[in-house]
């Protein structure tokens, strides 16, 4: 679930409702509960308190987002703070962030930011922009987990509906067997 100052979900509402998810859900994955994180001041807030919600197994991923539009105020320092705290920050849909460029993503990379792929952006529907960028990223080995930003079942529907090239399907099977 996402949290923002727009969505001020607490830690406890959502192990509340993850716990009731968890007794009705008769699946074989096993379910974790993580949140994606703005980057503002909740944030800076909740990070103080050590009030998070990580990806993971190991709970030493933090996955984060910041505006399409903007980066957040001291973006490159917050997320070294979230690297010297021992997490390693995912940057949720980078291919779907206006301001960012070839330049920025190497940046970030160099820093040790995980990417993580919205899987949609692949097949178009943020635009011809957002898929040529995500083309790039993946063409050039940046991403390291897969996701999806899906909030309704319009959405399921299309992924499940996803129609990619065999090329593209091909550099996403290595995150299957890499361990990502």
């Amino acid at each position: 679930p996402h949290i923002m100052e727009d969505i001020p979900n607490t830690t406890t509402h959502l192990q509340e409702c993850f716990a009731c998810l968890q007794s009705a859900y008769r699946g074989k994955i096993t379910l974790h509960l993580a949140a994606e994180y703005m980057l503002d001041n909740l944030f800076q807030e909740r990070f103080k308190r050590h009030d998070l919600l990580p990806l993971g197994e190991r709970g030493n991923r933090l996955l984060v987002e910041t505006s399409y539009l903007y980066p957040a105020m001291k973006f490159y320092d917050t997320l070294r703070r979230i690297k010297e705290k021992g997490y390693y920050p995912v940057l949720a849909h980078p291919e779907r962030y206006n301001y960012m460029g070839e330049r920025g993503y190497k940046t970030l990379k160099e820093m040790g930011v995980k990417f993580q792929l919205n899987l949609l952006s692949l097949d178009g529907m943020y635009g011809k922009t957002v898929r040529n960028k995500a083309r790039w990223l993946l063409d050039n080995g940046m991403y390291d987990l897969i996701g999806t930003d899906v909030h309704t079942w319009e959405a399921c529907k299309q992924v499940k509906e996803l129609s990619l090239s065999s090329r593209t399907l091909k550099k996403l099977s290595v995150f299957k067997t890499n361990g990502q």
